[in-house]
């Protein structure tokens, strides 16, 4: 059998599966009654397989169950086991699963399976025959799955009582255990069950590893135990007894128990403080119970006045519990016979925590069918929900962190940062995230709305960066809109693109608003001077060529579409001036010079301001009411929308011969990365080129690229081509995006 990291696996192949991050509370019906059938609809599907390690899939199901089952998870959980390995053999198995047992099931055999595949990839990325860009690849997929397993506890559970059964397999049948299998439990899963204060599972954990790992070591410590363990096991008996009787003659009702030995425990001890195995206190070892806090310090008391104590070896983890949650006294006394003795006080309820752990005993025991996965409870339980997956979280971005390579890792963490709600759900943003970032995340109207933010319950400014880990709570206001101080990225109120996007959208939208209620005012105040007031305004605008009546105030407000068009489509035409207009054959020029006119003579021309044409620009002519031919270029929209509105206006024109000084003027539109000193070198430019400008327009703003200047230069030419040669020495200004004619 295969023994490199790569090679090994702990069951069939794993297919990509895209279920929800979070699944909701198990539920449908009874959780002995889920078991059983899950337990019946699994032993076909698994009796018989072998997974890669070479278990048999149906007992290793079955051993996975009744871990969960010792540490106090739910029935429910259980069954979740047997379905887990029973999707190995399914071809869909989500969808399998979901009909036969339900959403919430199918959900957790997705997250399950999607975990044993991070945990390969992490296991590859470690390899030597992983190349850097597939290990990069692998470790972001990692990145990738962090939060959905920190959402459902239930998933990382499974794992750790996997993990446990495989080691336990290959203790039982002597099979030899691949070293990066037994690695990782000892570097990845037993700091987990740390975490979770699962002590059972991190202790055998440990052990099995140490074990297959540095077997001589685990032989060396073992058979030291074992020489002395029959005088050590009579004189623990004694001090057992004579503890015992001490407490109760206290009045204090306790249980007075040895310690398991644990020989990884004991081993790291003897290497960290180069101490002989005599002087590792762990070797003999009480545990008291009693009934509540002050019978915890009563029976120190009396602990302490019957043996003599080493104060530097007392430590008060009631008072400051371990980051996991555990609570006990802990003190090392001599005995009689001078020997040191380690002593455990706890309540029941520690002791409980302390064997089973925050997400073995409570989140599932107690939980029931609800408060669970997204589903909200209230109280006490509801913080302790939330404290447990924020450790999830913290061990699992520590698991990253430790897997990948330094430069990867750091790196990695210089991208991205995970804070909480004050309901624990999990946020990630890029690193440097403000509150403001948070709340975008969260919903726009909130980003939109917030004024003020709490990190860890203190009020702190809106540009504070964020870092993982931290509870941030947002202080909205009931209504708003952000500030504009927002998109100024040296104020740091936004690290997000996707932010910033956001407060944009709302400024544009505000914008909008407002220039469509300006040309709503103007288009009314024109119907009513028409006395045309009660037309329907989307049917005014649909005769104009537009989708809608807004799109129409729209431009109008943007002085881009003329209330004259509006004005002719209401008055009744005038055929008498259209049969005026019947081409002839002879041409005429113009009074406006430089535009010869077919058909009319002397009639006054002038140039739209709204394409503003140049020679050679291909020309076309609308005549007007009372102000003679308007010359448009052909492309404008203007043109072309009049001319499909009213093609008897529309009039054939072109260029003439002019005087060599005739001049035109013409708009140039500039964006650049804005800095000091754009306008004059645009302006010298132009100045060059002898070419006049008659008129700059310029305003700045916020991008994602920075701060963009956009101007708009009213230049007079001769002719376009001149205008062409301007614009190529423009573009050549440091920090020019684009320059165009208009």
């Amino acid at each position: 059998m295969k023994t490199g990291a790569a090679s090994v696996r702990e069951a069939a192949p794993i297919v990509e599966l895209s279920g929800a991050d979070t699944a909701p509370a198990l539920g449908g019906e009874d959780g002995e009654a889920a078991l059983t059938r899950a337990r019946a609809f699994a032993e076909p599907l698994l009796t018989g397989r072998l997974l890669d390690t070479g278990e048999e899939a149906f007992g290793h199901a079955q051993g996975v169950a009744d871990l969960l089952a010792a540490i106090g998870a739910a029935p429910s959980v259980q069954a979740a086991a047997f379905l887990v390995y029973a999707g190995d053999w399914l071809t869909k198995p989500e969808e399998v699963v979901g009909k036969a047992f339900g959403p919430s099931y199918a959900a957790l055999v997705a997250g399950t399976r999607r975990l044993v595949q991070v945990q390969r990839a992490a296991r590859e990325a470690q390899s030597s025959q992983v190349d850097a860009g597939q290990r990069q690849q692998q470790l972001e997929r990692v990145r990738k799955m962090l939060l959905a397993f920190s959402r459902d506890l239930r998933v990382v559970l499974l794992r750790l009582a996997s993990r446990l059964q495989t080691l336990r397999w290959f203790a039982a049948t002597r099979t030899p255990c691949p070293d990066a299998l037994a690695a990782e439990a000892l570097q990845v899963f037993a700091p987990l069950a740390n975490r979770l204060g699962i002590w059972q599972v991190k202790w055998e954990m440990e052990d099995l590893a140490f074990r297959f790992l540095q077997p001589e070591a685990y032989r060396g410590i073992a058979a030291l135990l074992d020489e002395k363990r029959t005088g050590r096991e009579a004189g623990m008996q004694a001090v057992q007894v004579e503890v015992q009787a001490l407490l109760a003659d206290a009045g204090l009702q306790a249980d007075v128990v040895g310690r398991p030995k644990h020989l990884y425990s004991i081993w790291k001890k003897m290497q960290g403080k180069q101490l002989d195995f005599d002087r590792i206190f762990d070797v003999r070892a009480l545990r008291v119970i009693v009934d509540d806090v002050p019978a915890c310090y009563a029976a120190l008391a009396r602990v302490h006045e019957r043996y003599r104590a080493l104060p530097e070896e007392y430590d008060d983890y009631i008072a400051r519990p371990k980051p996991n949650g555990y609570q006990s006294l802990h003190t090392v006394v001599l005995g009689d016979d001078g020997r040191t003795l380690e002593v455990q006080i706890r309540t029941r309820s520690m002791h409980e925590h302390a064997e089973f752990g925050v997400a073995a005993h409570w989140a599932y025991k107690e939980a029931g069918t609800r408060g669970y996965a997204g589903v909200t409870a209230a109280g006490a339980f509801e913080e302790r929900v939330a404290e447990a997956r924020k450790a999830v979280l913290r061990q699992l971005l520590a698991w990253e962190r430790d897997l990948a390579e330094p430069a990867a890792a750091d790196a990695a963490f210089d991208e991205r940062i995970y804070v909480f709600t004050p309901q624990a759900t999990i946020i990630e943003l890029p690193a440097g995230g403000t509150p403001v970032d948070f709340a975008y995340h969260l919903h726009s109207e909130l980003g939109h709305r917030c004024r003020g933010a709490r990190i860890d319950g203190a009020l702190v400014p809106l540009n504070t960066p964020l870092a993982s880990g931290q509870t941030v709570e947002i202080v909205s206001a009931k209504e708003g809109g952000p500030s504009r101080d927002w998109l100024n990225v040296e104020l740091g109120y936004l690290k997000s693109p996707r932010s910033r996007a956001k407060v944009r959208a709302w400024f544009n939208a505000e914008q909008q608003g407002q220039t469509i209620a300006r040309g709503r005012e103007l288009v009314e105040k024109l119907l009513q001077r028409e006395g045309r007031t009660a037309i329907k305004l989307d049917a005014l605008a649909d005769q104009l060529g537009f989708k809608g009546a807004d799109a129409l105030f729209e431009v109008v407000g943007k002085d881009e579409f003329s209330l004259r068009h509006i004005e002719q489509l209401l008055r009744p035409a005038e055929p008498a001036a259209d049969e005026d207009l019947a081409p002839a054959l002879r041409r005429s020029r113009s009074a406006g010079g430089g535009v010869l006119v077919v058909g009319v003579d002397s009639l006054m021309t002038s140039l739209a301001r709204c394409c503003r044409p140049v020679p050679p620009d291909v020309i076309g002519g609308y005549v007007t009411r009372g102000k003679g031919v308007a010359i448009h270029r052909r492309d404008c929209s203007n043109f072309r929308h009049m001319a499909a509105t009213e093609p008897g206006r529309v009039i054939e024109v072109e260029w003439g011969s002019s005087d060599r000084e005739a001049v035109y003027p013409l708009d140039v539109s500039v964006e650049a990365a804005d800095r000091p000193g754009l306008l004059r070198d645009i302006t010298e430019v132009f100045a060059k080129e002898r070419l006049n400008v008659t008129g700059v327009q310029s305003q700045s703003s916020h991008d994602t690229r920075g701060r963009t200047a956009r101007m708009t230069f009213t230049v007079e030419v001769p002719d376009a081509a001149r205008l062409q040669s301007a614009l190529l020495q423009v573009a050549r200004i440091p920090g020019i995006r684009h320059a165009r004619r208009r």
